[in-house]
């Protein structure tokens, strides 16, 4: 387990490092950052078909930066074990995008990504055939990303925190519920990826722009 602790220490020295909840010198910093460790090894230990996977790091950040920032201190110095439960609920349900022998299978990433595409085809055909078609960029290129990482890699840390409350209170669960996030993305920018071409267009998906999150996440309710 050394490699994966040394890489686990690696990413979690990474998270965030404009916060300086996450990242810095203080006492603060340091002590929230080895809580993530500690939730991140345990999982490992616990979790052996899949163990650490990269960028878990930023799905634990929100889960403990919430809990951490609980107006009640007795609340707030259970952070670590309350993060540690929820981040085991939450990746429950996404575990398979993460496991590598099922990459290709219908639950793992591929599938995932399949349905996204059957889901813009469904409510913007013309978007799903130029991007996949004419322009030839398939949503691995960009949606891997998205939805291995639950967005939040794709919006500041404050958006991502709004973005999870829709996520997480979908009584179906949140896969369903991101994909259609995924599709209003997309249906948000058609104009431009419509005008642009497979540089232009991958550069604007791989680096989503700033949005007015709330009518994002109405425009994906709308997807029902």
């Amino acid at each position: 387990y050394s490699e994966i602790i040394e890489q686990i220490d690696r990413d979690v020295k990474r998270t965030h490092p404009d916060m300086h909840f996450f990242c810095g010198d203080s006492s603060f910093a340091k002590s929230n950052q080895e809580s993530l460790k500690n939730i991140l090894i345990i999982f490992a230990k616990l979790n052996a078909g899949i163990r650490y996977v990269q960028g878990m790091n930023e799905i634990l950040a929100p889960l403990f930066f919430v809990f951490r920032n609980d107006p009640d201190d007795k609340n707030a110095n259970f952070a670590e074990a309350d993060s540690f439960f929820c981040f085991m609920e939450l990746l429950s349900g996404f575990r398979d995008n993460f496991c590598q022998k099922l990459d290709n299978s219908a639950v793992g990433i591929q599938g995932t990504l399949s349905k996204l595409s059957q889901l813009v085809a469904k409510y913007d055909g013309e978007l799903q055939r130029y991007l996949e078609i004419t322009t030839e960029i398939n949503p691995q290129f960009y949606a891997f990303r998205w939805i291995t990482l639950l967005l939040t890699q794709e919006f500041n840390f404050a958006d991502t925190i709004h973005i999870w409350d829709t996520l997480l209170s979908d009584p179906d669960g949140p896969q369903e519920t991101l994909l259609r996030i995924c599709c209003a993305m997309l249906i948000l920018v058609r104009k431009r990826l419509l005008a642009g071409d497979f540089t232009s267009n991958l550069k604007l998906l791989q680096n989503y722009p700033p949005t007015n999150i709330s009518h994002l996440l109405y425009v994906a309710n709308k997807l029902h």
